[in-house]
């Protein structure tokens, strides 16, 4: 009988680029995620690890960083919320994927009625949550919250990220022959954001 290899051998050949880029092949939403910080500051980053978790009770999830200067402020509220950009947004993806000390200076938002963060004004969809639990997630935690109230727009097309681009979908309407096209339109590159580390 072979004996398995330990955790870390298995660690030490994983290709983690490799990894990284095999997860790139999924395509995913993108969100800015909010919650309060100390003395009632705004605390606000860039996440395409949104996810739902189920729908009895109402849970949703992402994950952060450990490493993010965020995280402790996330640990503390206790609330957060979830704005869905559209594609129209993706300049506000950029400037919450960034380092600032003040990234809500000329954003559009309003603050949740049910967990007092802000949300994003247009946004596709938005989810006020309490925190339900955090979970260890190796280089980042995992955050899920109950999902206290919820809003969702009828209008607008999703941001998308895909193999480190913007992306946007394309209706079968708009190109009936679209499996022979080039795939859907990239929107400019994302100016350094990366999911694994941004907040």
């Amino acid at each position: 009988m072979t004996s398995q290899p330990s955790l870390d051998e298995n660690v030490a050949t994983f290709d983690r680029r490799g990894f990284r880029n095999a997860l790139a092949s999924f395509p995913t939403g993108v969100t800015v995620i909010s919650t309060r910080g100390e003395q009632g500051g705004l605390v606000g980053l860039t996440a395409n690890s949104f996810t739902s978790v189920s729908l009895e009770p109402p849970l949703v999830q992402f994950s952060l960083v450990r490493r993010s200067p965020s995280l402790s402020a996330f640990e503390r509220s206790g609330v957060f919320a979830v704005s869905v950009l559209t594609i129209d947004q993706a300049a506000l993806s950029n400037k919450f994927a960034t380092p600032a000390e003040d990234k809500w200076r000329g954003v559009d938002y309003v603050i949740g009625e049910a967990s007092g963060c802000p949300v994003i004004t247009g946004a596709l969809a938005a989810f006020e949550c309490k925190t339900h639990a955090f979970h260890d997630g190796g280089d980042h935690v995992i955050i899920v919250g109950y999902v206290l109230r919820f809003e969702r727009l009828m209008v607008g097309e999703p941001l998308l990220f895909y193999r480190g681009s913007y992306r946007a979908m394309t209706s079968d309407n708009e190109f009936p022959d679209y499996a022979t096209r080039n795939g859907p339109r990239i929107v400019p590159p994302l100016n350094g954001f990366d999911p694994w580390t941004a907040g």
